[in-house]
This record gives C-alpha cells, structure tokens and sequence, in this order.
C-alpha cells in the first residue's frame, strides 16, 4: 500500500514520487463527539445532529482539525522509513480544508513527497497529504507536512 524507504538519505532521489494511499476509514459520529470532547470545540455543526440537518450541510460534519489530525494516524501506512532512530512531526507548512467530512462518510489519504533537505543528522521531508471523501470531488484536507527522519 505504502513506499518503504531503507534509508532517510533515500527520500533525496524520490522527490515527486507517489507514496500511496491507504483503505477507506468511516469518519463516525462517536469519533466526532470523542474530538470535541477533547478539543472543547462543540460546536453545533459538529454534534447536534438535529440542528445540523438544518445547516448548510444536512449532517454533523468532522471538525477540520480532526481530519488534518487523522494524518499522523495514517501517515504510516504510506510511509515507512528503515534504519532511523527516530521520526519527528516537525508540523506543517500549510493546511488546506476545501470540503466538509459528512458524520457516516469514509475517507482515505494518500501522499506525494514533494521536497527533501539534508538537516544535520538526517534528511527533513515535506509529504503532501490530501485527504479524499468518498463522493466528493474537493479533498477534504490537503496538508503539507513536515517529517524528520534522524539516522
């Protein structure tokens, strides 16, 4: 499913490259009741889902920040990098939200290695990851992600 590096130094010839994509993930109203339970975010858009058919969408949607967190769960599954000691979210250069996550609707990642630099120690990689909606035709999330990978 994902792209096995062996090496940090590897990722420097892969700019560009497709990384993959994972399975459909069911985005549930739980999880999304557990997110602003955790975040504090109630907003009605998000957990009152008879208000929310009235809204601009006809469901509780996810809130943003729970799609865009979904990537590091994810992320692994696209990505593996052998012979690190360690691998570091070092964050994001840009996050996007073009389209809301419906409760109930599925999802699925996928990422491309846009840049690689040498940094002391390793190499820092910027992974675009986009975040699909099943029957959607916006991304849900498009975030560039910044990873380092130590030797």
């Amino acid at each position: 499913m994902g792209t096995v590096f062996k090496a940090p130094k590897d990722l420097l010839s892969n700019i560009g490259a497709q990384l993959g994509q994972t399975d459909w993930f069911e985005i549930t109203q739980e999880r999304i009741n557990q997110f602003a339970e955790a975040t504090g975010d109630y907003q009605w858009i998000h957990i009152d889902e008879e208000q929310a058919k009235q809204g601009p969408f006809g469901a509780t949607i996810a809130h943003g920040y729970l799609t865009l967190s979904l990537t590091n769960m994810f992320l692994p599954e696209i990505i593996s990098v052998e012979n690190i000691s360690m691998g570091i979210n070092y964050g994001v250069n840009k996050v996007r939200f073009p389209a809301p996550v419906p409760s109930g609707s599925k999802v699925r990642f996928s990422a491309m290695l846009q840049d690689v630099t040498e940094i002391p120690g390793g190499v820092q990689a910027v992974i675009v990851i986009t975040a699909e909606v099943e029957g959607s035709e916006k991304p849900a999330c498009v975030v560039e992600s910044v990873t380092r990978y130590l030797d």
